[in-house]
């Protein structure tokens, strides 16, 4: 009987993959384009249906990747399927509750969806950003009722995602992977399997230390933003330009790592993981002092961001209430189509509060649905100099590339900067 490292090696493996998000389309497309033949599954019908005409949901995505590989695809709902896959990599939402903690019953649906039909010989993978002790206290329990028996009968594993949409230097072949395996067989073939697609694989000794990578990286990048975010409210008080302060500091060739202020926090990953640590901390009795304030400066920018458009508007003579505004850009992150966190919603809200009209342009973009922050549907406009001029201000809260910003400044009549992206000092533009 050929072994399953033999069947990743001859990539007669079957690969499933559940969540076609930003982190699963990537993964079924690199598997497929390796040879492999590849199940997507998601519970999104809408998806599937464009996935099988062709089409990407994701920007940065085009649709020729998907049809190039269309022949080793199965695109389906139907999670029954999931016994035909040798490697099943779980890609699921991870979000918080209204009282920032875990959500993971995706996870624990997932986990009961595979178990109906998991079988001898298959592989899971937990790719979602969670708390240290998920893998082993909701997967695996969830799999030993099956009777089977880890690292003999089936093989598990964590291997955090590291996406970053957008990003044109680090696709996913390129991104180092880590593989925390149950078992040291477990995380054997958690290795080899990742090997036929990714260039460089990072083992570790356990799934907990896999759990905890992921958490460390974004924490990290959470803590530095607030300290540049808590630094850019000083300095302007200071009337100190803190773009001009860290362009200087991050000439340093050591000992320093640039960070940059912004409205706040968006996308799935910052503004969310560093909670799931927090929560699973108190059950060893121990407070995450830096993680929590650093939450709470970060969700206050939005209201820096709004003080410093009423502040800079009395200056002129009108007030926010009943005002005209434009936002640019309400993406989370440059030259994206990913709206999942932005700040932007949080400032969109806090307007529609002040019975302020709003108007936004993102090419990336064409529509936001109602949500819990927006109570009604907004689409994108088409920007020309006479529109620029009929409002009372524009915020620059995403500053995608593809935008005209000298237009913006020669016919606005405020801008309220978020990005740094006019970098001198001007008459008509306030930093915020």
């Amino acid at each position: 009987m050929i072994s399953f490292e033999q069947k990743i090696k001859n990539k007669q493996a079957v690969i499933g993959v559940i969540g076609l998000g930003y982190v699963g389309l990537p993964l079924i497309l690199r598997f497929a384009e390796e040879g492999f033949k590849v199940y997507g599954f998601d519970t999104d019908k809408e998806k599937i249906e464009n996935l099988k005409k062709g089409k990407s949901y994701i920007s940065h995505i085009p649709d020729l990747r998907i049809k190039n590989v269309s022949n080793k695809l199965t695109l389906t709902a139907d999670m029954d399927l999931l016994s035909k896959p040798d490697v099943i990599i779980i890609c699921v939402p991870t979000p918080l509750t209204k009282n920032l903690e875990p959500d993971i019953k995706f996870i624990k649906e997932t986990s009961i969806q595979i178990a109906k039909t998991l079988r001898t010989g298959q592989l899971i993978s937990l790719e979602s950003t969670t708390y240290p002790g998920t893998t082993r206290e909701i997967l695996l329990e969830e799999f030993l009722k099956t009777g089977l028996k880890i690292g003999k009968d089936f093989f598990l594993v964590f291997s955090p995602e590291r996406e970053d949409p957008g990003n044109t230097q680090f696709s996913t072949e390129k991104i180092p992977k880590v593989v925390g395996g149950m078992t040291p067989i477990c995380r054997k073939l958690g290795v080899a399997i990742y090997q036929s697609i990714i260039e460089k694989i990072i083992p570790v000794s356990s799934v907990e230390v896999a759990e905890s990578v992921k958490l460390l990286e974004n924490i990290y990048r959470a803590i530095n933003i607030a300290l540049v975010n808590e630094l850019k409210m000083l300095f302007d008080r200071m009337k100190i330009n803190i773009w001009e302060v860290i362009e200087a500091a991050k000439t340093k060739p050591f000992g320093f790592q640039p960070f940059y202020p912004g409205p706040g926090l968006g996308g799935h990953c910052i503004p969310i993981d560093p909670f799931y640590l927090t929560w699973k901390a108190r059950e060893y009795e121990f407070h995450t002092k830096f993680i929590e304030l650093a939450g709470e400066i970060n969700a206050e920018m939005p209201y820096y961001v709004i003080n410093k458009l009423r502040e800079s508007l009395e200056k002129t003579g009108r007030t926010l209430f009943k005002s005209k505004i434009l936002i640019i850009g309400i993406a989370y992150k440059k030259n994206t189509d990913d709206i999942r966190e932005s700040p932007a919603l949080k400032i969109l809200k806090i307007l529609e509060q002040n019975n302020v009209k709003i108007d936004y342009y993102d090419p990336y973009i064409p529509q936001v649905l109602k949500s819990r922050q927006i109570k009604h549907p907004l689409y994108s406009i088409k920007i020309t100099n006479k529109k620029i001029a009929s409002y009372d201000a524009v915020v620059i809260i995403t500053d995608h590339t593809n935008i005209d910003y000298q237009s913006i400044l020669k016919y606005s009549q405020l801008i309220i900067d978020t990005r740094n992206v006019y970098k001198k000092s001007l008459k008509k533009v306030v930093k915020a």
